[in-house]
């Protein structure tokens, strides 16, 4: 058995050695299309640098690909994004023009998960070369290899210290705000979560993929993924991914490369859970859940942390490839569910404020693995990679999420206007709302608060808020300025998850009706009941 400093001692010639084979064999091209990642033998990862030397390269080389901007970081940072198809540009008029699916990817909105960046800049690569021609009879992709670009920029040795390289250092995980910017997608604290939805109103992608590394718990999966989550996710777009796309391209892969992917999931940290396969969360402030309540497609992908640098940038490359193919292939079906989803009419139905997870109905076989304990080659620190080998484990899984709470969806909400920060977040995000001309009387419904409670500690620049109450029927002048949020609009369930009072990631829960709250039992946003 090698004590620490013998694996220690052994550790770096192979990684000497592993630099020596793996870079011809990746070559292929000239040595200036390789990434970062490729040319030093899968060391270290790319920086902003890198990204947009790669970027510029590929553009010059290739009419599929057109270079534009999504927006800036807090520290002012351009963040590239890379229009790939038959487009005249990379604007946003050019892309609806083509009338083609369009396809968002997305890497490093967590900068020391980074095998998404290196995996679209090798997809971009494949595209510069021709590799992809078919797919643009029917798709045009949208590329952002490098999102958290500041937080990528901030490398050291420490950062996700058990993940399995890449040993050279990776960037952290939030922002140079230190925000986390997968929970930032329905306050916009940051300026890069308002880039995206700046990128979303103007080319609105059918299709979005959020690439990830995960960590914690040793399963056999070299990739496990995730559709949205939230309950209030128009069934449509669900079984589409449930029943049918992730199936397809689980398949695929097994068929192709023999490697395991399976929908993302922990077994319990706490020895008082109850066992299980658990998903995650399904708030909207994560990328998937909060793309499913805008009527559209969202993949989430998690690279296994303790595979190789190289093995998980595959994954990932991987794991795109086949979700743009699909796409190409079935984007009718695509159009189809989106287009229930957003003709769906809401005003009288039922809706989740604050969910739980489900249990399936029968246990499922989950593969679970084993790591191997060693050191890092640089920091002597301990270092878990991939074991070979896997077993079957039986457990329930909770994979999706039910109802705990419900409200009724109003025909509009009525937003005061002196609630400047929230109508601000409403055009943020796209929500269509109109301005009242003249004071309007009306028999609305008014929440009356009788328990409210803030988070004792801070969470991302806020402590949360949770609201108890019960709505009551009044007549009310409502007075000219208002902002009405009309319910009839495809952005009504995104709408409703911000301005319910109750809601567990709403506008009221990050702070945004603190004021109002505190000098009035009652909230400031006014509904219009269904049938009026």
């Amino acid at each position: 058995m090698k004590t620490a400093n013998g694996f220690a001692r052994i550790a770096a010639p192979l990684l000497l050695t592993v630099i020596a084979v793996v870079v011809p064999a990746r070559a292929g091209a000239q040595s200036e299309l390789l990434t970062r990642a490729e040319s030093t033998g899968y060391m270290e990862t790319s920086r902003y640098s890198d990204v947009i030397d790669l970027v510029d390269t590929f553009v010059a080389r290739s009419d599929w690909l057109h270079l534009g901007t999504m927006g800036y970081t807090h520290e002012g940072r351009r963040i590239p994004l890379i229009v790939a198809g038959d487009v005249a540009d990379a604007s946003a008029e050019a892309v609806h023009a083509s009338g083609k699916l369009r396809v968002y990817l997305q890497g490093n909105i967590h900068a020391g998960e980074v095998c998404g960046k290196e995996a679209l800049l090798m997809l971009l690569r494949e595209i510069a070369a021709g590799e992809h021609d078919a797919w643009f009879d029917d798709v045009v992709l949208l590329i952002v290899p490098i999102y958290n670009a500041d937080g990528n920029e901030r490398v050291t040795l420490g950062n996700r210290p058990g993940q399995n390289g890449p040993y050279g250092g990776m960037g952290q995980r939030p922002n140079a705000q230190g925000l986390d910017l997968n929970r930032d997608h329905m306050k916009l604290d940051s300026p890069e979560a308002r880039s995206l939805l700046s990128m979303m109103r103007a080319y609105d992608p059918h299709v979005a993929v959020d690439l990830h590394t995960t960590n914690g718990t040793r399963h056999a999966y070299h990739l496990t993924y995730s559709p949205p989550l939230n309950p209030n996710t128009h069934p449509a777009i669900d079984d589409l991914l449930r029943e049918q796309w992730l199936p397809a391209m689980t398949a695929r892969i097994r068929a192709q490369y023999g490697w395991e992917y399976y929908y993302y999931g922990n077994t319990p940290f706490r020895r008082d859970a109850e066992p299980g396969w658990y998903t995650f969360d399904h708030r909207p402030r994560f990328n998937n859940n909060y793309i499913g309540l805008r009527n559209r497609i969202a993949i989430l992908s998690e690279a296994y942390a303790y595979a190789s640098f190289e093995e998980r940038v595959l994954a990932s490359l991987y794991f795109v490839q086949e979700i743009v193919g699909y796409a190409a292939e079935q984007q009718r079906a695509i159009r189809a569910a989106i287009n229930t989803a957003d003709d769906t009419s809401l005003p009288g139905t039922e809706l989740a404020v604050r969910a739980a997870h489900a249990q399936s109905a029968t246990k499922v076989d989950i593969l679970m693995g084993e790591t191997e304990d060693g050191v890092h080659p640089l920091t002597g620190r301990r270092q878990l990679s991939r074991a070979e080998g896997s077993r079957v484990e039986s457990m329930y899984e909770y994979g999706n999420f039910r109802p705990t709470e419900t409200e009724t969806v109003p025909v509009a909400y009525l937003v005061p206007a002196e609630l400047r920060s929230v109508v601000d977040r409403l055009r943020a995000h796209g929500v269509e709302i109109e301005e009242l001309a003249l004071p309007t009387p009306l028999v609305v419904e008014r929440f009356r608060i009788t328990e409210t409670e803030q988070a004792t500690r801070e969470f991302q620049g806020h402590r949360e808020r949770r609201i108890e109450g019960t709505y009551e029927s009044v007549e009310t002048e409502v007075a000219a300025g208002t902002w009405r949020v009309d319910m009839q609009q495809s952005l009504a369930r995104l709408a409703f998850y911000l301005l319910e009072p109750r809601s567990d990631d709403g506008l009221a829960n990050w702070n945004f009706f603190d004021d109002a709250i505190e000098s009035s039992d009652v909230y400031p946003v006014l509904r219009v009941p269904a049938g009026q």
